[in-house]
């Protein structure tokens, strides 16, 4: 089997990438703007094509001769990026992946979007058919990227399913890192009441869940979340954390909403100066204590046969564990 996978260098990809190696009969490639960064997977006997997902040159050529794609790449949430980059890499790159695969006839191909399509749960948990309901650029981009694969799907039969994935987390990943650290050094404050829910998915499981839709006849044509078992709130989670540093639980609440209005104004600001650097404050950031995400994920346990096999408990202690042990968290 020839496999491409876009975002391969990243965090998913990679790990993506390295679980298709231990079949011994896959051949895999990736797509890859920064050839050293990818230099590790070539080692691992991967193909790198160089290129970048917004080259619909370098995507097509990317996706020829592949039996499957898993494309991964794309922009995410940073404040000083401009609105444009999240459509042509989220939206543009993504139609030039779907045109690249009805061309060339893949027989698998599996699209990640997010759980920020519903940018905030009001009843949860929410579920696959609840309706869209983005709250900015990016969840915007990757909701009409969503749009796009599943109308290939129905109108021109591209065999093409959709992951969402819930907050992905576990050793190698520093995306909660500023959190374990803030909680293990007693200085994490919460914005508002901390009963916002948050639903994590460990890598682990979502390789899992990535390789069903890739598999299962099932999942054409149809969007799955995968997320862990269950979603838990910010002071849920936050207890999880501090207790495997042995501290106390942060308990220190401060209104959300001056907050908010600060964050609004910084990112302006620096939009207006035009600073490459990321405002040490901006929206998205803070709506993190705010925005519920709380999700079902019975659609993949029902039609995929996906069942996640790290508890949240055992996720948070081997990821603290992995911060400790390469240096990013010091007590």
């Amino acid at each position: 089997m020839k496999i491409l996978v876009t975002g391969g260098t990243g965090f998913t990809g990679g790990h993506l990438v390295r679980r298709l190696l231990e079949n011994k009969s896959n051949e895999v490639k990736v797509l890859a703007r920064n050839e050293k960064k990818a230099e590790e997977l070539r080692k691992l006997g991967v193909e790198v094509i160089v290129g970048d997902i917004t080259d619909k040159e370098a995507v097509f050529e990317a996706v020829k001769g592949a039996d499957k794609v898993f494309h991964i790449a794309a922009a995410y949430r940073e404040a000083h990026i401009d609105d444009r980059i999240y459509w042509d890499i989220n939206y543009n790159g993504t139609k030039y992946i779907l045109d690249a695969c009805l061309e060339y006839g893949v027989k698998r191909l599996v699209h990640t979007s997010t759980i920020g399509l519903v940018s905030s749960v009001k009843n949860p948990p929410s579920d696959e058919r609840e309706a869209y309901s983005p709250g900015d650029v990016y969840q915007n981009s990757k909701c009409e990227a969503e749009k796009e694969a599943l109308r290939y799907a129905r109108e021109k039969g591209l065999p093409v399913s959709v992951v969402r994935p819930a907050a992905i987390y576990g050793p190698g990943d520093t995306r909660m890192l500023k959190m374990f650290k803030m909680i293990a050094k007693k200085r994490w404050i919460f914005l508002g009441n901390g009963k916002a829910y948050l639903h994590m998915v460990y890598i682990d499981d979502l390789i899992d869940g990535f390789l069903l839709c890739g598999e299962k006849e099932e999942a054409i044509g149809k969007v799955f979340i995968i997320g862990g078992e269950k979603y838990v709130s910010l002071n849920e989670l936050s207890a999880l954390i501090a207790a495997e540093f042995n501290v106390r639980t942060p308990r220190i609440h401060i209104p959300y909403k001056p907050i908010e209005i600060t964050a609004v104004l910084t990112e302006k600001l620096w939009k207006s100066l035009k600073l490459k650097k990321q405002p040490p404050i901006y929206k998205r950031r803070v709506a993190f204590f705010k925005k519920s995400r709380a999700f079902s994920i019975e659609k993949a346990k029902t039609l995929l046969g996906y069942s996640p096999k790290i508890d949240l408990k055992t996720g948070i202690h081997k990821t603290a564990q992995w911060y400790l042990q390469n240096g990013y968290i010091k007590l």
